[in-house]
């Protein structure tokens, strides 16, 4: 949420507080002027969330990077938003934390314009608003009325109850931009039977791979999600089907694909699988146990022989030579981009609600920062709605 230097900002704070209980999450960046108008103290208080104004803190040197607010926010609300900050979005000016940001978001931008009414009729202002418009920037109407300057006409912020309907209706409506969309997704560990007791597995969780069929079901798409392993409940509008083993998870997969317009290969199969399966449980003795294992079916690459013009995405967790192995997976399983992630960075891989990853087509790689595992789920759904 933007505030600017505008007698409007006294509404900023219901809004605030109505975005709140409507269930958000809110990060609240002042103009310096805006300060003069409604203290920071009162919009962290509301948003429970430290205000950025300036670009670092010379006591300590603390940075609000403006690319992070950027990639982290769903939608960015500048309310209100002044004749001038219009005219610096418009004309690109990056001269305060607000306008960077702005330049920086890849997400839904919403204005809601407050001035006086000829500040608003002038052929300037109305220019700036259309110039947005065609860069995808929604305009929240401004409401006509009695205005601070006594004036009576056409400039008053939207009232706080609608912009938040305005902000709801826009999120819900980009969404659903995946419907009639018909996705696969594997996630979750495989499990490889040695006897009736015992198994060979890893420490995949599944929340990576549940967070991708959530955000799909939310845009609208019709998922199917091939689960092994996991304690996670099936997220809302998403159909799973239960596998154990890497063989199970192939056939689920190539049934699932054949009507599919994409899939996401997110489970950890097993590579190796044994070649032989006790049928009563294995007793101790005192000599070493060799199991042989035989070489599993290799979904992905199944999948990247048929695939057509169907869209297909991989997941590579690496240890060692991440990019030149992810860039080789790329290439032989026919992925259309690779989602990289290192067990040697912080807060990744498996167990954790957090992940940072690397999207990586065969022109481009993509570094993202340390973010949840959900907004990780987001942005591969974007890069994945551009080439759709």
């Amino acid at each position: 949420m933007g505030v600017t230097g505008s007698i409007a900002a006294y509404k900023a704070a219901v809004l605030c507080r109505l975005l709140k209980v409507a269930g958000a999450e809110v990060k609240v960046v002042m103009t310096p002027l805006a300060k003069e108008f409604i203290t920071p103290l009162t919009m962290a208080t509301l948003s429970k969330n430290p205000i950025a104004v300036e670009f670092y803190n010379p006591e300590n040197g603390d940075w609000h990077s403006h690319i992070s607010l950027g990639e982290w926010a769903d939608c960015m609300l500048i309310a209100p938003a002044t004749a001038n900050t219009m005219a610096k979005m418009a004309a690109g000016i990056a001269d305060n934390l607000l306008l960077t940001t702005y330049l920086s978001a890849r997400n839904l931008v919403m204005v809601a314009p407050a001035m006086d009414c000829d500040m608003f009729a002038h052929p300037a202002t109305q220019h700036n608003l259309e110039v947005l418009r065609e860069r995808g920037v929604e305009i929240i109407e401004s409401g006509e009325g009695e205005l601070a300057s006594g004036l009576v006409g056409k400039g008053r912020m939207a009232e706080p109850e609608q912009i938040v309907a305005a902000v709801e209706a826009a999120l819900s409506e980009k969404k659903k931009s995946l419907q009639g969309k018909r996705f696969l997704v594997t996630a979750g560990a495989t499990v490889e039977a040695i006897d009736p007791v015992r198994f060979i597995s890893n420490h995949s969780t599944g929340k990576m791979g549940y967070a991708l069929a959530e955000e799909l079901a939310e845009r609208g798409a019709e998922v199917t999600l091939v689960s092994g392993r996991t304690n996670l409940a099936v997220p809302r509008g998403v159909r799973r089907v239960d596998v154990l083993s890497a063989e199970q998870m192939y056939e689920a997969s190539v049934e699932a694909f054949e009507g599919a317009d994409g899939a996401i290969m997110c489970a950890a199969v097993a590579d190796y699988t044994p070649a032989e399966v006790a049928t009563s449980k294995i007793k101790k003795s005192d000599d070493d146990m060799a199991i042989r294992l035989k070489r599993t079916r290799d979904i992905a690459a199944s999948l990247g022989e048929v695939k057509g013009e169907r869209l297909l995405v991989g997941f590579a967790l690496e240890t060692d030579n991440e990019r030149v192995n992810a860039e080789a997976k790329l290439a032989k399983k026919n992925f259309d981009f690779i989602v990289l992630n290192s067990l040697r960075e912080k807060g990744a891989g498996f167990g954790v609600d957090t992940n940072r990853v690397s999207l990586i087509d065969r022109t481009s790689r993509e570094e993202l920062p340390l973010m949840s595992k959900r907004e990780v789920a987001e942005r591969i759904i974007d890069k994945i709605e551009t080439l759709l």
